[in-house]
């Protein structure tokens, strides 16, 4: 029997990513939607990761370049921004948007849900979805934002 030891934080990822380790398909992540779970509506409920590299990253807010918050009240122009931060920091080490294994949204206004996940669709393109969690918050880490969004992505190296 395969364990791993984590800490706390790690938690929530192993949960969904299990311990890294060799998949059927052998070294590109395996993204399934297993039969008696409903449908997903653009995520995958499990993704299997070879060992390999694993990247974290950080929360994304819309914040461009310079620290200026870009699109204060747009859902899509935050979108948009968050998305690209994600994909400069994922291109600093070499990986795509097309790795993220894993996706967290936090959403402090569900009403504008139809927007990100328009964006989001966009952005993540007709790669195969990420294991997604979207979580409705009342607050950020400033008033000016309206979505922070983390990834963890396992580069195909």
């Amino acid at each position: 029997m395969k364990t791993c030891q984590v800490g706390l934080a790690a938690v929530s990822v192993l949960a969904v990513l299990g311990c890294a380790g060799p998949t059927a398909s052998g070294s590109v992540p395996a993204f399934t939607n297993p039969s008696g779970l409903a449908k997903p509506n653009g995520f995958s409920h499990v993704v299997e990761v070879p060992a390999g590299p694993t990247l974290y990253v950080a929360g994304q807010v819309a914040r461009d370049q310079d620290g200026h918050v870009v699109g204060r009240g747009d859902m899509r122009a935050q979108a948009e921004q968050v998305f690209k931060n994600i994909r400069t920091a994922l291109e600093a080490r070499g990986a795509t948007l097309a790795d993220v294994v894993q996706l967290t949204c936090y959403l402090r206004d569900m009403s504008q849900l139809a927007a990100y996940r328009e964006v989001r669709e966009r952005v993540l393109g007709s790669n195969p979805r990420p294991a997604s969690t979207l979580v409705g918050v009342s607050a950020l880490s400033s008033e000016d934002f309206l979505l922070e969004v983390d990834v963890v992505a396992a580069p195909r190296r």
